[in-house]
């Protein structure tokens, strides 16, 4: 099924979204992360905005993870990943921050700044708050109207006081070439999803 644009307003919970969305199926979207974990870290959702797997169909289940791994050959090439953390936080107490299924999809290099497994750490901690992330960025832009949303410093890992969200502009431009090289995998496709 090729990448759509969007139609209408998406939301990741309470927060509008839909200029961070680079694909979406009739019951699934994806989007670039206001504060990513490491560089190519994205969230697939259902469009429905439910809390918990357990609230969702059989059907919205199986196109979260289709898209989750379709999206996955697409991320491995363009940024060379050898492997992927794929990880849902299904509740509060598992440190989901926003009340809205997400699975977060994130590129692994061997020998990156996530190695031994702290992506994880990170998932739980106030790095992975993705909640708190967007909730101070929608803050930010109503106080300055979108002008001013802090960028984020590209590299090697750093401490989550030191991560500042990015901007909508630098989002906006993400998704945009996302959504371009996932429709180029579409157009040159090996058949699969």
């Amino acid at each position: 099924m090729p990448t759509s644009l969007p139609s209408r307003i998406i939301h990741f919970g309470p927060f509008n979204v839909t200029g961070q969305v680079f694909h979406s199926t009739p019951l699934t979207f994806a989007c670039v992360n206001l504060k990513p974990l490491l560089p190519g870290h994205i969230l697939v959702c259902p469009l429905a905005v439910k809390p918990r797997l357990r609230d969702l169909s059989r059907e919205e289940i199986s196109d979260l993870f289709l898209t989750t791994t379709k999206l996955q050959r697409t991320l491995q090439r363009v940024y060379g990943a050898d492997a992927f953390n794929v990880a849902v936080q299904d509740g509060s107490a598992a440190g989901q921050s926003v009340p809205h299924v997400h699975c977060h999809v994130i590129p692994r290099k061997v020998g990156d700044a996530g190695g031994d497994d702290r992506v994880h750490e990170w998932l739980e901690g106030e790095e992975g708050n993705v909640g708190r992330a967007q909730r101070e960025a929608a803050e930010e832009e109503d106080r300055f109207g979108g002008v001013g949303l802090r960028r984020r410093v590209v590299g090697k890992w750093t401490k989550d006081e030191e991560r500042k969200p990015r901007s909508m502009e630098e989002m906006v431009q993400e998704a945009r070439w996302l959504r371009e090289e996932v429709e180029k995998d579409e157009r040159e496709g090996d058949g699969r999803l």
